[in-house]
Formats: C-alpha cells, structure tokens, sequence
C-alpha cells in the first residue's frame, strides 16, 4: 500500500487560470463602454456628445489601464510553471479588483461631468488600481518564495518583474495622495503610470542572466 508520503504532488498547471482572468479582462472592458450613455435631446446632438468628455476620458484611461493589467498578468503567468491554492486565491482577488474598475470609471466620469465629489472619486478610483498592483505584489512574492516559476526564469529577470510591480504601488500610491488635495493632477499622474508600464521589462527574457 502507498504511503501519504510517496502520494505524487498535484501539478497544477496555469492554463485554466490564465484563461478565466482573459475572460474577466475582456467582459471588464466591454462592461466600460456601458457608462457612455447617449444623449436625450438629439435635437442637439453633436454639442450632447461633446458633453459626455468626462465619460470618454475615463473610458480611454480604463480601457488601456485594465489593458496594461492584463499585459503584466501575462507577463507574470508566462513565467510560472506551477499554481497552487494560494495563487488561485490571490488571482481571484485580482479579477474581483479588476471587475469593480468599471463601477470606479463611471464614479469619477460622473465627477467630472458634475464637477463635484472629485476628490473622493479620485481616491476611489486610485484605490482601486493600487488594490490591483498590491495583488500583483502579493502573488508574485508569493510564487518566488514557493518556487513555482519556471527555472528557466533567471534572478535578474526575477528581480527585475518584481521591481516593476513593486514600483506601480509607489506611482498610482502617489497619484491617490495627490488627488486627494488636486483631483486633476492626481489623475495626470495616474495616466502618466500608462506609457511607463506599456515598455518591456529589461532581462524580462532573461537576456541578462547569462552576461
């Protein structure tokens, strides 16, 4: 009879992960474009479209910061070779954050548009993508410290990922702080947080592990 020791451990692979938070990614930026309602009085229409400038530039940043997320999930599951409970948990966590973006872009549309409650949506809406970036943190500590990540993946490119997660929580932490005395500047640096985080990661490939 087979011991409880010589059980074989589960390798579960990333594959059904990845491919329920694409799903999640997708349905979260096609729930965004909901906020955008047209205008009553059609009678006036093209001034009523140009009324709803609050709702396009909220649209635009959520759009490419849920398409910056997902660009970074897939940097991070790419490298991993492995999942266990704790990453399935923490991803779940995740995708919640990621779901509840498009309820945070419709709060500070409306703010713009009201020109009211703008430091509070600011703060909401910033929160809300550093709750995202500290997840990222969290499950990337936590699949270095178990060893889940592919081999092939080097310390430098390790180090590398991890302080670029490591420095979203400092820039959309500071955007959040900023807001909330000038909402406008702290939604400037937020969307300065898109081109920065759009760049590869250098020893991403581990081009640098072997120099």
């Amino acid at each position: 009879m087979r011991s409880k020791s010589d059980t074989p451990r589960l390798a579960r692979g990333p594959g059904r992960l990845v491919a329920f938070s694409d799903a999640v990614f997708a349905i979260a930026v096609t729930l965004l474009v909901l906020e955008i309602q047209p205008p009553a009085d059609f009678g006036h229409l093209l001034r009523g479209l140009g009324a709803l400038w609050s709702s396009y530039l909220a649209y635009a940043l959520s759009f490419l910061l849920i398409g910056q997320v997902w660009v970074n999930h897939h940097v991070m599951f790419d490298r991993v070779r492995h999942v266990d409970h704790r990453v399935l948990f923490f991803n779940t966590l995740l995708l919640m954050v990621i779901a509840f973006l498009p309820f945070s872009t419709s709060l500070l549309a409306g703010a713009l548009r009201a020109e009211e409650g703008l430091r509070t949506a600011v703060v909401v809406y910033g929160s809300t993508l550093w709750t995202a970036a500290a997840l990222f943190n969290v499950t990337w500590a936590h699949l270095r410290r178990a060893e889940l990540l592919d081999p092939s993946l080097g310390p430098f490119a390790a180090r590398a990922i991890g302080r670029r997660f490591a420095l979203a929580l400092l820039w959309i932490g500071s955007g959040i702080l900023v807001g909330a005395f000038v909402p406008i500047a702290g939604v400037v640096i937020i969307a300065g947080f898109l081109p920065a985080y759009y760049l590869p990661i250098r020893g991403e490939y581990g081009e640098d592990d072997n120099g």
